[in-house]
């Protein structure tokens, strides 16, 4: 078969059946996941920069502002982060001045971060966000609720 005709079967009328409606990205769970996902990471770049933080960092701060100190293996359980992935952010958290890291003296594997002054006065105007990314998103509470709650449950099931 030559490459002509090969590119036509695959793109001709049988490839778009049921096969074809499979594979259309807009048919697709995950795509839409990870559109949305990069969408509202987005949103939250111009409502995270006066504070100094990545999104990435929000998150850690986030969980730093629930319960600290907490050790990196705590942060990752929490964030569904791997160490290797944290470590540079605790790293460039630390350098802001919002954290600080040690090690922990009972189990010298074990790195405790703990918030700084800085850190944690940071928790009041970050406090803010969530009720700007809400009026950005023009969507009203009880959706956003339900929404949240929905992608809860599919983490839940997916792990």
């Amino acid at each position: 078969m030559t490459k002509s005709a090969t590119k036509a079967t695959r793109t001709g009328p049988a490839a778009r059946g049921a096969a074809g409606e499979a594979l259309r990205l807009d048919n697709q769970l995950c795509f839409a996941l990870y559109a949305a996902s990069g969408l509202v990471t987005r949103a939250y770049r111009p409502l995270l920069e006066p504070l100094g933080l990545t999104y990435p960092q929000y998150l850690v701060m986030m969980a730093l502002w629930e319960r600290a100190p907490r050790t990196v293996k705590e942060i990752g359980q929490a964030l569904d982060l791997d160490s290797g992935t944290l470590t540079p952010l605790l790293k460039r958290l630390e350098t802001a001045g919002f954290v600080t890291r040690r090690r922990d003296s009972e189990d010298e594997r074990r790195v405790q971060i703990e918030l700084t002054g800085r850190g944690d006065a940071l928790r009041e105007r970050a406090a803010e966000v969530p009720a700007a990314l809400a009026c950005q998103l023009h969507l009203p509470l009880d959706e956003i609720v339900g929404l949240r709650a929905t992608l809860h449950d599919l983490a839940r099931k997916l792990r």
